[in-house]
Order: structure tokens, then C-alpha cells, then sequence
């Protein structure tokens, strides 16, 4: 049984470990608002924009309005852009992506390649001897459009080029803040049909009858301009998904901890007062036991 010295000495330790994880739940929930806050601010732009690509795309001859329309007759290979994040001390936010992603496409039929955005799941699908074409890491707290950009575009020249016959992104879906669900979609080529993810979500029911619309200039130039953006804007999206989660994430286990930290001390304070307790009886049975021995004597 340790004394009351080490005893007092863990005791002071785990309440400095609290100390600390108080303070990272505090921060990170400051950043999770933040993160929710420009999330939403995404919504109305990448909602109107799926609405103008829908109703192009619903035009007879989808496949050769544009390329990342067309589908290829056969899959040769696959990209998936996988978003975790930069730091750990998350829980098992970056584990749960990995695994994740490795559960859907690891035993693919077709070779598989992966652009990472974060480094802790870089270093883990490196660990795991995964082929990875690329990686983006230490992006801005609030990335901006620009900032994630060329991440769309890699996956656009890899898709036209022929390199990649199908592209994937894997992120983490912001529910609130104590549920984050990791996803999958398929971002090439775009399936504009009934559609998938949070986008398309947002649409399904202000979508109706088909209408006939008149672009100007084009057909053929505004989806030259748009897909691609919406494509990019696919990934910047997922990746202000991702960015709440990990900080809900963060910010949940940062609470657990504190709280098995407070519990962790009130349990060594009762095991300081049993040892500070046994040690005053030692003392007194030893006072007792001197006295009654210089009393025989």
C-alpha cells in the first residue's frame, strides 16, 4: 500500500491532468461553434448550386453534357479522398475514419488510391502500407474556399486524365454535438438522379415537376464552370463536416477525461485520509506501547 506522501503526490498530478483537459473542452468548444457556424454558412450556396446542376444535368444527353457526368463502361481504378484530422486527443475520431474507409476499400476489386487531408489519418493509412497519391495536412482552423480548393481539382484532373475511374470522399458527418457518423459518397462521377449526402438532402423536397430553363451563355459553359466548382465545393463542404466533428469529438473526450480525472482524485483523497489515518494510529499504538513498556519498568 503506498504511503501518504505518494498518495498526496498522484493526487496533485491527476488534478493538474484535469486542469488541463477542463481547459482543452473549454477551447474546443468554442472552436465546435465556430466549426457548426461556418458549416452553415456553405448551405445556401452549395444548395443552389445542386439545384442549377440538377436541372442541367436532367437535360436528354447527360452523358455527353459533360465528362464528370459520363460514367466509364468499366472501373479500372478508384481515388478516395479520405478527411480526418491534424491533432489528436479526440477519442476515436481518427480511428473510426481509418477504419472506416479501410472496411470499404481495402479488399476493393480494383486498385485503390487515397488523397489524405490531415495528418493523423496520413500516418495511420502509412502505417497500414496504403497507396497514398497525396496528402494535405495543417490546413487554417477556418479553411477558406481557396484554401481547399486544390484538393477538388487534383480529383477532377485525376478523373479526366483518366487516372481514376470512380472518386470517392469518406468524411465525418456533423450530426450534433455528441453523434458524428462517419460517410461515404461518391464524388465522380456525379450522380445527379436522386442524389446523396447533405447537398442533395437540403433540395429533395423543394424539388418538383422537371422545368425548362434558358441559360445564357450556355449549357456547355456553365457546366464547364459549375461542375467543377460543385465538385470542389463537395470536398470543402465534408471537410467543414469533418472540421465540427473532430472538435465535438475533442470537446466530448476532453469532458470524459476531466471527469474520470475528478473521480480518479476524490478516490486517492479517500486513499490519502485511510493512510494518514493508519499512520496516526501506528504512532499512537507506538506512544501507547512506550508508555506502558516505561511503566513496567
Amino acid at each position: 500500500m503506498p504511503n501518504a506522501r505518494e498518495v498526496r503526490l498522484r493526487i496533485r498530478s491527476v488534478k493538474n491532468i484535469a486542469q488541463v483537459t477542463r481547459a482543452l473542452q473549454t477551447v474546443s468548444a468554442s472552436k465546435a461553434r465556430k466549426a457548426m457556424q461556418a458549416m452553415y454558412n456553405t448551405q445556401p450556396y452549395a444548395t443552389k448550386a445542386w439545384q442549377v446542376l440538377t436541372h442541367i444535368a436532367a437535360q436528354p444527353g447527360r452523358q455527353s453534357l459533360h465528362p464528370l457526368l459520363a460514367s466509364r463502361l468499366e472501373v479500372k481504378s478508384v481515388l478516395v479522398v479520405m478527411i480526418s484530422g491534424d491533432r489528436g486527443l479526440a477519442g476515436a475520431y481518427n480511428t473510426n475514419i481509418v477504419r472506416f474507409t479501410l472496411q470499404h476499400f481495402q479488399n476493393h476489386p480494383v486498385p485503390v488510391q487515397y488523397i489524405t487531408v490531415g495528418r493523423k489519418g496520413r500516418d495511420m493509412m502509412l502505417r497500414r502500407r496504403q497507396n497514398i497519391i497525396a496528402e494535405f495536412s495543417h490546413l487554417p482552423a477556418a479553411p477558406s474556399f481557396a484554401d481547399v480548393s486544390a484538393i477538388g481539382r487534383l480529383a477532377v484532373d485525376d478523373f479526366l486524365n483518366g487516372l481514376a475511374d470512380e472518386v470517392y470522399l469518406v468524411y465525418t458527418d456533423f450530426e450534433n454535438l455528441v453523434k458524428q457518423i462517419p460517410s461515404i459518397k461518391k464524388l465522380l462521377p456525379l450522380e445527379v438522379g436522386e442524389g446523396e449526402g447533405r447537398v442533395a438532402d437540403f433540395t429533395h423536397a423543394a424539388r418538383g415537376a422537371a422545368a425548362s430553363y434558358i441559360y445564357e451563355p450556355g449549357e456547355s459553359e456553365i457546366l464547364d464552370e459549375i461542375v467543377p466548382r460543385f465538385t470542389a465545393l463537395q470536398v470543402y463542404q465534408a471537410i467543414m463536416d469533418s472540421s465540427a466533428s473532430e472538435h465535438a469529438a475533442r470537446m466530448v473526450a476532453m469532458k470524459n477525461a476531466t471527469d474520470s480525472a475528478t473521480a480518479l482524485a476524490a478516490a486517492l483523497q479517500l486513499e490519502y485520509n485511510n493512510a494518514r489515518q493508519q499512520s496516526i494510529t501506528n504512532e499512537m499504538l507506538d506512544i501507547a506501547g512506550g508508555a506502558e513498556a516505561l511503566a513496567k519498568a
